[in-house]
């Protein structure tokens, strides 16, 4: 059922107490005045039956009952009264209004009787004769002797009775009660509209907190209530209170809200990926690197189980396993995704409220894939590092030791193994010559200290024609150069001059004797950027498309028995892979076996710098 307002509360209890109130006091006044009006006619009528007492005395004292009937009826007829002469035998001998001999006798009449006894006695009630409502009062005459009515030796010569008919004193009182009855009324009426005005200016200082109570529930807290200061000290008071807790709530939603932005910023740049399960195991809450590597969106994971959120079996066991453990708990899990493994280290903890109950967990998930593979990358490294360098070390230990064991007896022998021994030794300086090289601009690379500034690309390829010379004439390589007039870029010139000349040297090892090597720069774009491209392209043996994915790894060889006969380390690529790294490039190679290939370093214009 919906609930009434206050005024209507109010308004309707004061009403019926008011209008219950008029209706007491109407029905009290009421019986008053009856009772007085009864009371004065009463006492006017005793006044009347001694004022023509002794009238009557005489006519009895004479026997004179004729005369004594004609002066019941003339007297009856001036005052409006009706006057009746009772004998102590109840025989009504005069009567003002009736004939008397057929009257009844009235000896039985509770006001005759007390009359009778010396007493003046009076009552209401229904005239069988007159048939109306009567008010009768008789008193007791006593003979002409002298003797009062107050003298109780004596019995009463006869009782003379006075009456009015009821009606004469009900018109009287329904005039005075109809303007009782009318002035309740008018009463009633201007109690209602004070009622009513009374519980509007009690409800409505009400109605302006319960609209003020609604604002701040919704979060307004602009505008504070604003209340009258002829307002009750109770209602003011209710109001200061209620702004008060408005500025409280205010402070601490405002506390809040700052907390849960901080709380969010942190989370939304956190690189680990963060989850919040409540303790059945629901997500609560994710942020943007667990929605990236979960791939689903933040507000769809907010309320799923985990299970429907992470499709793993070993993360779901773990979010289990935190829940159930009031310790951190460390594991590292592999998580497949894209067709690719990755590697979390997860970290959980059970989360409690600060009555110690638990009431969900925290978990943070780091990607390591990236180390991981470093670290796979570090080994086979260090794996290959130590064959590259294995072969040379081993071959010159043992041509040291064969030319120790032997002497140098046999001139041409011993001279045999020594050019091996500085081949191999050439060979190994070209190794750790590129390491250091690579481990420079990665270095450079990671710190930012690569210097760059707008050169001639044509300078550059020129220089590295010049440093490849000596090794395309061993050959009989014609070198061809083709450059842009003017065609400059933000670079390091001394390590582009090391990438193109690795380019060089690389097309001249795999070119036949004769062959032709074409060096090009120009102006290119690519998805929709415009890029400066240097190519070397070589005429030679070619590669196969199985080897270009892995071309640019350190110490891969697409044929390894080549590239150590011609002296390569299989650090010249990944140089060059760096290099166009450490520039925002790229490189990429193009190749067909038997037709030669087509390497080409891409770099970014930058014209604004």
């Amino acid at each position: 059922m919906q609930s009434k307002k206050l005024v209507w509360h109010i308004f309707p209890v004061n009403l019926f107490i008011t209008l219950g109130a008029m209706f007491l006091v109407t029905w009290y006044g009421s019986v008053t005045l009856h009772s007085f009006y009864n009371t004065q006619m009463a006492e006017s009528l005793e006044d009347r039956a001694w004022l023509i007492e002794d009238q009557v005395i005489h006519f009895m004292s004479s026997g004179q009952y004729k005369e004594l009937e004609e002066f019941c009826r003339k007297s009856g007829r001036k005052s409006f009264t009706r006057i009746t002469v009772i004998l102590p035998s109840g025989v009504v001998i005069a009567d003002s209004n009736e004939d008397a001999h057929g009257m009844e006798n009235h000896g039985d009449r509770p006001e005759i009787k007390t009359a009778f006894k010396g007493e003046t006695g009076s009552s209401v009630r229904f005239s069988a004769t007159l048939a109306k409502n009567m008010l009768y009062v008789a008193v007791p005459l006593y003979a002409e002797t002298g003797i009062s009515n107050r003298d109780k030796g004596n019995a009463p010569l006869a009782v003379l009775r006075v009456s009015l008919p009821v009606s004469a004193i009900d018109h009287i009182l329904y005039g005075v009660q109809l303007k009782i009855a009318f002035g309740a009324i008018l009463v009633a009426i201007v109690a209602a509209i004070g009622t009513m005005v009374v519980a509007r200016r009690i409800s409505r200082p009400l109605e302006l907190i319960k609209e003020g109570a609604e604002r701040f529930a919704k979060g307004d807290f602009e505008k504070p209530l604003a209340l009258s200061e002829d307002m009750a000290l109770e209602v003011q008071t209710l109001s200061d209170s209620m702004n008060h807790m408005a500025r409280q709530l205010e402070e601490r939603i405002n506390t809040i809200v700052q907390q849960r932005n901080e709380q969010n910023t942190v989370l939304s740049s956190m690189l680990e990926s963060v989850i919040v399960v409540d303790t059945k195991g629901k997500v609560v809450g994710i942020n943007k690197a667990a929605s990236k590597l979960l791939n689903i969106r933040i507000q769809d994971a907010a309320g799923k189980s985990i299970q429907e959120v992470i499709r793993n079996i070993h993360l779901q066991r773990l979010v289990g396993k935190i829940l159930a453990s009031d310790k951190a708990v460390m594991e590292e899990i592999v998580l497949a995704k894209e067709g690719r493994d990755l590697f979390l280290q997860t970290n959980g903890v059970k989360l409690f409220n600060s009555g110690g109950k638990s009431f969900g967990a925290l978990m943070v998930l780091n990607d390591v894939t990236r180390l991981r593979r470093l670290e796979t990358v570090r080994r086979d490294f260090v794996a290959n590092v130590s064959h590259e360098l294995k072969t040379p070390i081993t071959s010159i230990k043992g041509y040291a030791e064969t030319i120790l064991d032997s002497g140098l007896a046999d001139a041409e022998q011993a001279k045999k193994f020594l050019e091996i021994i500085v081949r191999q030794s050439n060979q190994l300086h070209a190794i750790v010559n590129d390491l250091l090289s690579l481990a420079r601009i990665e270095q450079e690379t990671d710190k930012e200290d690569i210097v760059v500034t707008r050169g001639k690309v044509g300078d550059v390829l020129q220089a590295a024609v010049q440093v490849c010379s000596v090794k395309a004439q061993e050959k009989d390589i014609a070198i061809h150069m083709d450059c842009v007039d003017d065609l400059q870029c933000v670079m390091d010139s001394s390590l582009m001059e090391q990438a193109v000349s690795n380019l060089v040297i690389n097309a001249i090892k795999y070119s036949d004797p004769g062959g032709r090597v074409e060096i090009r720069g120009y102006e290119t774009e690519q998805d929709g950027e415009e890029m400066i491209a240097v190519s070397v392209r070589d005429y030679g043996v070619g590669i196969g498309k199985e080897h270009l994915p892995r071309l640019f790894e350190r110490f891969y060889r697409s044929d390894k028995a080549r590239s150590r006969k011609l002296g390569g380390t299989g650090l010249g690529l990944a140089i060059v892979k760096h290099i166009a790294q450490a520039h925002n490039g790229k490189v990429s190679v193009e190749s067909e076996l038997g037709k030669g290939s087509v390497f080409t370093i891409l770099l970014p214009i930058n014209k604004g710098d």
